[in-house]
């Protein structure tokens, strides 16, 4: 029994046939075949979920130029004006996949509708490039930002990019240029088998248990790395001076009590942090954002917190 046979009784009919399209597009047996067939596979089907750029904003490409890597920045702005704020994002796909492009459209509706300016940073990937290689980038892209654009940054991470929002925010938080605020989607943090959503849900659509224990383990240099706050931030020991913290994790998924984990470590350190759990939806609920009715308000949602971290 496939996973969305498993789960359809509690799914919306929208998000039953969003999974289906989505399974058809990146079948979950493709990690047989070669790396850059993967990549590609992948990349086809985020074209195919791609919603249209917003008319009331302007693109523009960049990089970061050091010695041994550049960087490539895309910048989504307000149509002739500077944002309220600024947005530093990182995307997900399991550190492994993922592109300027292949969350590009997200980015832009973000731009559009949050007033903000948006980086979509397109971080190092692995297995050719090991831990620490995508936090360094993140960090350079943090430092980049808030030196070019004036103001600190409000983080924001999708699935794998939020492990790196959240290292970088620990990272940063007493820097005099720590960030404004920020936002993680279905974030994974590192702590997996010991709680309860990742046995609950360990089989759920589009993000099985097993995967998320393949991309952590295609990421490390070594196995000690698992044991750095900077791979896995659940696994710091202080919650202190963070910056104010939206977290949206969806019911079915194995990482949802990672994230609500996250803004109770916040609180209890005296922080700010808000986690909404995001009833009868799956991981990725982002990319199904045009065509799901609850996904369309978790995206609402998330749009509304980003708003609220614009005046830092």
């Amino acid at each position: 029994m496939s996973a969305l046979d498993r789960y359809r009784h509690l799914l919306d009919a929208d998000l039953a046939a969003f999974i289906q399209a989505h399974e058809r597009g990146f079948p979950p047996d493709l990690d047989a075949q070669p790396l850059d067939r993967q990549r590609a596979v992948y990349g086809e089907m985020c074209s195919a979920f791609h919603a249209p750029t917003p008319a009331d904003i302007e693109i523009l490409d960049t990089a970061l130029e050091f010695p041994d890597r550049a960087i490539r920045l895309r910048i989504y702005r307000p149509l002739g004006r500077k944002g309220a704020a600024t947005v530093l994002y990182f995307h997900g796909g399991g550190f492994v996949f993922g592109d300027l492009d292949s969350h590009g459209d997200m980015c832009a509706e973000l731009c559009s509708r949050a007033d903000v300016d948006v980086i979509s940073v397109d971080y190092r990937l692995a297995p050719e490039h090991l831990h620490p290689a995508a936090f360094d980038d993140a960090m350079a892209a943090f430092a980049w930002a808030a030196r070019t654009f004036g103001q600190s940054p409000i983080l924001f991470g999708e699935s794998a990019g939020g492990s790196l929002a959240a290292a970088v925010a620990a990272a940063t938080r007493r820097h005099s240029e720590k960030p404004c605020g920020l936002v993680l989607v279905y974030p994974g943090l590192g702590v997996h088998g010991d709680l309860p959503s990742f046995s609950e849900h360990a089989e759920a659509p589009l993000l099985t248990a097993a995967e998320i224990g393949h991309y952590q383990a295609i990421r490390l240099r070594e196995a000690g790395d698992a044991a750095d706050p900077a791979v896995n931030p659940l696994r710091d020991t202080d919650y202190t001076d963070l910056p104010p913290t939206f977290v949206s994790v969806p019911e079915f998924d194995p990482l949802r009590d990672e994230g609500q984990l996250y803004c109770e470590l916040i609180l209890a350190a005296g922080g700010n942090a808000t986690c909404v759990v995001e009833p009868r939806l799956v991981h990725s609920f982002l990319r199904a954002r045009t065509r799901v009715v609850r996904a369309a308000g978790a995206f609402d949602r998330i749009v509304d917190a980003v708003k609220s971290m614009s005046a830092c």
